[in-house]
């Protein structure tokens, strides 16, 4: 047995001159010491019981004192109540008025206010002496559960059941403790709500609470850690290869306990359980965020059955420093063997403990995986950042890096899903790592450091560049897969306009391929817990990449170059795959933004004002930045390709909208009248219908159908607005012969158009309206000249015929930047 460790003598500058002069005059020399010193420590002991009792004694005059004063006090109020409706009664029947509403104004107002302060000291002196003896009690009940038995509150050792039944008192005199301590918490709470000014005697009761569990907790985790011990835990990690041939998992000591070991758990469980539900209320409340419900995974009990365990695997890691899928496996492992048991045996006992939404299972994996976070922070990324930082080391640090985190993404969903096999067994996808298992994730790491958190992102975005880099160096990243086939045939089916995917889209594969990288990115951050750092992730790795991809689209036109001379339409086809790229990548974008994660993570942006965005772009949209981007490069290049078109129609038919003789010379006598002929179209008129229609039967092809539907009808607005100021402008005047060869050109023009539309010519107005006219008055006129005049309402035409009315919203194109003579 070891002999007792006395106390340490204060230094000599600690004394105080009472304490020195006392010194002084009883121990002179050193046989005074020697002889003097038990009956000085008799004396003073004698002494000290005797102030002791004293105080006690005065405790419990005060004490009654302050009952009797609280018993008068009843009374003297009972008596003042009594004489107070008695003056008012008097008041009424024999003062005059202004005396009685003298008093009724001032005197009862001041004794009203006498009489709460009377109340008010009674409640607080009860207040007081109900602490003061909850809280005498409490003392008592530990100083006897700590004093009794110093050895085994539990009954860590089993040579007998004796030892059992010796420790039932103790565990007894613990369970009325956190009764005392909870009834002197609910006062506490009590006062917070209601009395919140009596903040000193709060302070002075936490101050006495403190330190009564500043001794009881230690020895509560004490014993239950020799009783954990003594049960033979931790098991074996690693079991030989004789034993693994015989045992298919690792024997779990929680499952194998009997009757007495069990019910010895069962009650430092529960008091464990009972402390730590007592913990959290007191700091609830010394926080003041009473009334929230905030998850915990964390339990105490079974933090201590993960502490021996962690201390064992440490050894393991240490030598796997290089291998890390290694230690994600041991942990998966032990974590799976020993699940079912924890779930058995301790989740009853949590029930039991009344500990509301709290789970065996998932604190289990949760402090699993909080052991496994630790060392990985400690040893390895620490480490690898460290290393990232010198030049020459920095590729195999990625590789390293990003080896890492695919094991922790990986080990994260083997996780979950012990976690929620059974609980969320009817959810699918990301609806299984919703809730209380998004903490459970190794990824908790960077929630803490914001510096690797910001490495991991610049290592992915790197390693995404990368990658795309790599795949456009093949020319048939950009080839546009177009299943569809390319025939041209009248679709009047909404759904044709409805895109989902990309081949629908008609979008290249790299569009594809560089959605799958920045959607992979999304998914390694899902299982982060904070909504924060799962947002600053996705913006520092994800976003930047898509814009990394923008730019290349933005190059890839820059170097595509439109010219006549490009028979074979490869600038047009090149062009399309960027659209189609755009529009494929925006429709995506404009998905994700609707999920229910991204929907969060955008709510939580706009509430911090972490990222300012234009006024114009829509706030409730995660990548509406990048998605108004991606729109705006769409129009521009669909803008180019109709100027293009339109302007190699113009220099085409530069000659034919030029030549008024041919609509403006009268059929020679002899030949067939125009209704009689078959009239074909003009020589000069031929070629450029024949680019239009190749160019488009090529845009059609290669171009997804909501952008080409748009690109038709501005080709077709942009031709109809040529074709009739150029021949207004040029003052036709059109004979009977040159309304018929007039009216087949166009008919040829509409006829490009018909695969697109059941009515071509009504995307044509200003044309439709022209061929009206010429109709009309082609019957007995040999030659037409037609006159434009501008009105209130619309547009006059002047012909030998009569006057013509045509409405503005018919020829708006007619008018726009022009003047006509009248």
């Amino acid at each position: 047995m070891e002999p007792p460790v006395l106390p340490a003598l204060p230094k000599y500058s600690d004394l105080s001159p009472h304490q020195f002069a006392f010194l002084e005059e009883r121990f002179r020399t050193r046989e005074d010491l020697l002889l003097r010193s038990p009956h000085l420590l008799a004396a003073l002991t004698k002494r000290c019981a005797d102030l002791d009792d004293d105080l006690r004694a005065l405790g419990r005059n005060i004490a009654g004192r302050a009952v009797s004063w609280i018993s008068r006090s009843f009374a003297a109020r009972t008596s003042l109540h009594s004489v107070t409706l008695k003056l008012e009664n008097l008041s009424l029947r024999t003062f005059p008025q202004g005396l009685r509403s003298k008093m009724l104004g001032e005197e009862l107002p001041q004794l009203a206010k006498q009489l709460r302060q009377i109340e008010d000291i009674r409640h607080y002196i009860e207040t007081i002496l109900r602490l003061e003896a909850l809280i005498g009690d409490l003392e008592d009940v530990v100083f006897c559960t700590t004093s009794r038995h110093s050895g085994a509150m539990f009954a860590a050792k089993f040579s007998n059941s004796s030892i059992a039944t010796e420790s039932e008192p103790n565990q007894e005199k613990l369970l009325q403790a956190m009764k005392f301590m909870n009834n002197i918490e609910e006062v506490l709470i009590s006062i917070v709500t209601f009395q919140p000014q009596w903040c000193n005697l709060l302070k002075c009761v936490d101050t006495r609470v403190d330190k009564i569990l500043g001794v009881l907790r230690p020895q509560v985790l004490a014993e239950h850690r020799a009783l954990l011990v003594s049960l033979g835990w931790p098991p074996k990690l690693l079991t030989s290869k004789t034993e693994s041939a015989q045992i298919s998992g690792l024997p779990n000591p929680l499952v194998l306990m009997q009757d007495n070991k069990r019910e010895c758990y069962s009650h430092s469980f529960v008091a464990l359980c009972a402390l730590q539900h007592l913990h959290k209320r007191r700091e609830e409340r010394q926080l003041n965020i009473l009334g929230r419900k905030e998850y915990s995974m964390q339990l105490w009990a079974i933090d201590e059955l993960v502490s021996p365990i962690a201390s064992r695997m440490e050894y393991h890691f240490s030598k796997w420093a290089d291998q890390p899928e290694f230690m994600f496996a041991l942990v998966y492992k032990i974590t799976r063997d020993f699940i079912a048991g924890v779930d058995d045996v301790l989740q009853p006992l949590i029930d039991k403990a009344r500990l509301v939404s709290c789970s065996a299972k998932e604190a289990w994996v949760s402090g699993m995986i909080q052991m496994l976070s630790g060392f990985l922070a400690k040893r390895i990324l620490s480490r690898l950042a460290e290393r990232y930082k010198e030049k020459h080391s920095k590729s195999e640090v990625m590789t390293s890096w990003l080896h890492l985190i695919d094991l922790i993404v990986s080990f994260d969903k083997r996780m979950q899903s012990l976690v929620n096999l059974e609980t969320c067994l009817f959810l699918v996808g990301s609806e299984r790592f919703e809730g209380f298992s998004r903490g459970i994730s190794v990824l908790m790491i960077f929630v803490d450091r914001p510096d690797w958190l910001k490495l991991w992102a610049k290592i992915e975005l790197k390693d995404a560049c990368k990658k795309l880099k790599a795949e456009l160096k093949d020319e048939r990243a950009w080839k546009i897969d177009n299943k569809t086939g390319p025939a041209l045939h009248i679709n009047t089916d909404i759904d044709q306009y409805l895109l989902s995917t990309r081949e629908e889209h008609k979008a290249p594969f790299i569009a594809e391929f560089t959605l799958k990288i920045a959607w992979q990115l999304i998914e390694r951050c899902q299982t982060m817990p904070a909504t924060f750092p799962r947002l600053q992730f996705i913006r520092s790795a994800v976003v930047k990449f898509l814009w990394y991809f923008f730019e290349v689209l933005l190059l890839r036109f820059k170097r595509t170059e439109f010219s006549p001379d490009n028979s074979d339409d490869d600038a047009l086809v090149r062009l399309c795959g960027l659209i189609n790229a755009a529009r494929f990548v925006e429709s995506k974008l404009q998905e994700w933004s609707d999920d229910v994660d991204i929907l969060e993570m955008r709510i939580a942006e706009n509430d911090s004002n972490l990222h300012n965005k234009e006024e114009s772009i829509d706030s409730s949209c995660f990548f509406g930045e990048e998605i108004a981007n991606l729109s705006e490069l769409e129009t521009n290049w669909l803008m180019e390709i109709i100027s293009f078109i339109l302007r190699e129609f113009e220099n085409l038919s530069w000659e034919y909208v030029q030549n008024k003789e041919r609509f403006e010379q009268q059929q020679e006598q002899g030949t067939l009248a125009p209704a009689t002929m078959d009239l074909v179209v003009s020589s000069d008129f031929v070629e450029a219908l024949d680019i239009l229609r190749s160019q488009l039967h090529v845009l059609k092809t290669n171009l997804n159908p909501k952008d080409f539907l748009d690109l038709w009808r501005s080709v077709a607005e942009g031709l109809d607005h040529f074709i009739s100021c150029t021949t207004l402008t040029n003052e036709f005047q059109f004979s009977e012969s040159g309304v018929s060869q007039f009216e087949t050109d166009m008919q040829a023009l509409f006829f490009i158009f018909q695969p697109f539309c059941a009515r071509p010519q009504a995307f044509f107005p200003c044309i439709k309206e022209t061929l009206k006219l010429l109709q009309m008055n082609k019957e007995g006129i040999k030659h037409l000249q037609v006159v434009l005049s501008t009105g209130k309402n619309g547009i006059k035409c002047l012909h030998p015929c009569g006057i013509s009315h045509l409405p503005f919203d018919q020829v708006d194109t007619f008018l726009r930047n022009r003047k006509f003579k009248t």
